[in-house]
């Protein structure tokens, strides 16, 4: 029986794409692995993991590695439709503060971010839901 059984199909398959994911993260430190698969405008899936790094800083969560790779190979902001998140936690996995900045900045503020754990638990949101008062490129426009 699948899991995510009641969800849109096609988000269904966005987190079996985000759980493939997760099992390439670099995760040497933590052991806390997190998957991410984005889907543009064009059907492509594009795939992120969590990378650590030993002085912690320069780590990448998995959601920002999938929207940085999108942007190198090509895709401009708004050219997103959903993207699915995935770790081995206790309820539905959800963005960090600093990965739900760069989702306002990069994706429509209505696109669907479903988040989910192994055990087949999700839940769905929006980007402007998961950051209300985001600050955003009006927020650095000078009055008169």
């Amino acid at each position: 029986m699948d899991m995510y059984n009641g969800l849109e199909e096609q988000y269904r398959e966005l987190l079996n794409a985000a759980k493939e994911a997760m099992g390439r993260a670099y995760v040497p430190y933590s052991h806390f692995r997190v998957g991410a698969a984005l889907l543009d405008t064009d059907g492509t899936v594009h795939y992120g993991c969590n990378v650590e790094n030993a002085a912690y800083g320069p780590s990448n969560c998995a959601e920002r590695t999938a929207l940085f790779r999108a942007v190198a190979d090509g895709k401009r902001p708004g050219q997103f439709r959903a993207i699915a998140v995935i770790g081995d936690t206790e309820g539905p996995i959800a963005p960090c503060g600093v990965c739900r900045q760069v989702l306002v900045e990069l994706c429509p503020h209505d696109m669907p971010v479903i988040m989910g754990n192994l055990q087949g638990e999700w839940s769905a949101s929006t980007v402007s839901e998961l950051l209300p008062g985001a600050f955003t490129s009006s927020s650095l426009e000078k009055e008169g």
